[in-house]
């Protein structure tokens, strides 16, 4: 029985890692590791070929079974509102100071492997072809600036700024240069010297371009940062994988605000008797026993909590494959502030990774806020369910194991593991339950103000 489906989805996979080798090594597709996309509007341009001729040979393919279906519905789906974004000319503007063109380029290399001289000499190659891909995109965003088409200045100011940070301008010393200085000593002089060089060029490519944001972008960027009903819509669908009617959904979200301020109340009284939230909040803050005062101290801490946790759901809660029962806990090369999670390698060569992006302003954390975080990004959260589905090769293919994400998929499954830890009593704890009802309630407060503006 031929699988065409499957076939052509999985195809694309390979077609897609070709022209944007940043999302091979991020969905840990190896071969691409040494190569850069070209992000100028030529390069944008070709994914957007790729994406309108892989959606037609998938939508005149009949499915041999349900499970083709439902991949090919997915598919159809996803692919299709990268279309829809190319249409409405959104995709090439977008900037935030979460991800863009120039976000991809430097968080590449935190995925890279870095064990030997071929690992090394695959990321100067990276390094060495940077001034290239930063020109490209820095042509996108001219290109798109000219016809009118950006983003909102506070978000162009805020990427700029973290610009500053990570070519050495302002803080700690460069990204690109601290990336270098931990090849081992194994690696021959006149490879490091390469590397050197390249890191140089990179720095300076990236500080040219944090330059050309200031100059040229935020004059030129919107003054708000609401974008209209049509576009939100739009985003929504992309971002949830449904249609929602945004009033009902506005109105839940003051609804579920209230619900989790109540529960903080009344979890900040079993706490201190008789405080506010913040009270009990500053009490927890006051607790030696709560506190970590380093990032190795925290790296440790997210390590021990994760590991505790898979090895206490595995085989009771959940049949957890051996693969999957490894995550890494690390601490971000960047102090932009964030905690986010990355999945593993195709062959789990590489794990799936709990990251923390470190402010050099924040010294002390405390264990009652975090405990549910690694809860969301390790196990029963992120981690559970990416590195899950990307092992699944006998019920998924490979499009749908490394690249059908859907975000309201993902982090609702995360923030429903935050609540599953408290009902199997991980959270009994009240300070740990605060700590949750508040990461919750943020989440909340989010709809609020996302669909409000």
């Amino acid at each position: 029985m031929t699988r065409e489906v499957d076939a052509r989805t999985d195809r694309y996979v390979e077609e897609l890692c070709a022209l944007d080798p940043l999302t091979a090594t991020y969905v840990g597709v190896a071969g691409h590791d040494a190569e850069l996309p070209d992000l100028s509007p030529d390069g944008m341009q070709a994914v957007e070929e790729l994406n309108r001729s892989a959606y037609a040979d998938v939508a005149a393919i009949k499915p041999v079974d349900e499970r083709e279906q439902v991949a090919k519905d997915a598919f159809l789906e996803r692919v299709g509102l990268d279309i829809e974004f190319a249409d409405a000319q959104l995709d090439r503007k977008f900037v935030s100071v979460i991800t863009s063109g120039i976000h991809n380029l430097r968080e590449v290399f935190d995925l890279m492997p870095t064990g030997t001289e071929e690992d090394w000499a695959a990321i100067g190659a990276r390094l060495a072809g940077m001034p290239d891909a930063v020109a490209g995109y820095t042509a996108t965003l001219r290109e798109e600036a000219a016809a009118g088409r950006v983003s909102a200045t506070a978000q162009y100011e805020k990427v700029a700024d973290q610009i500053l940070s990570w070519t050495g301008q302002k803080g700690a010393g460069d990204f690109f240069t601290g990336l270098i200085s931990r090849a081992p000593e194994a690696v021959p002089a006149s490879l490091r010297a390469e590397l050197e060089a390249s890191a140089a060029k990179a720095n300076e490519a990236f500080a040219e371009f944090g330059r050309f944001m200031a100059a040229d972008l935020v004059p030129n960027g919107l003054p708000k940062e609401a974008v209209g009903r049509d576009h939100y819509q739009l985003s929504s669908r992309r971002y949830l994988g449904a249609e929602i009617d945004l009033e009902e959904t506005y109105a839940w979200g003051w609804e579920e605000l209230k619900r989790l301020s109540d529960d903080m109340e009344a979890t900040a009284d079993r706490i201190l008797p008789g405080s506010s939230v913040v009270e009990a909040a500053a009490h927890l803050d006051k607790d030696p026993v709560r506190q970590l005062t380093s990032t190795a101290a925290l790296k440790e801490w997210m390590q021990t909590a994760a590991d505790r946790a898979i090895a206490e759901l595995a085989d009771v809660h959940f049949d957890i494959p051996e693969p999957v029962r490894r995550i890494e806990c690390m601490i971000a090369p960047t102090t932009d502030g964030g905690i986010y999670y990355t999945g593993p390698s195709e062959d789990f060569s590489r794990p799936g990774r709990m990251w923390w992006s470190v402010p050099e302003s924040v010294t002390s954390f405390g264990t009652w806020r975090e405990l549910t975080t690694v809860y969301h990004e390790g196990v029963p959260g992120h981690h559970l369910q990416v590195a899950q589905t990307a092992y699944r090769a006998e019920l998924l293919n490979r499009w749908q194991r490394l690249m059908c994400w859907v975000s309201g998929h993902g982090e609702g499954w995360a923030l429903y593991a935050e609540r599953l830890m408290d009902d199997l009593g991980y959270l009994d704890d009240p300070g740990d339950r605060l700590g949750m009802l508040d990461g919750q309630s943020f989440r909340a407060a989010r709809v609020i103000i996302d669909i409000g503006m």
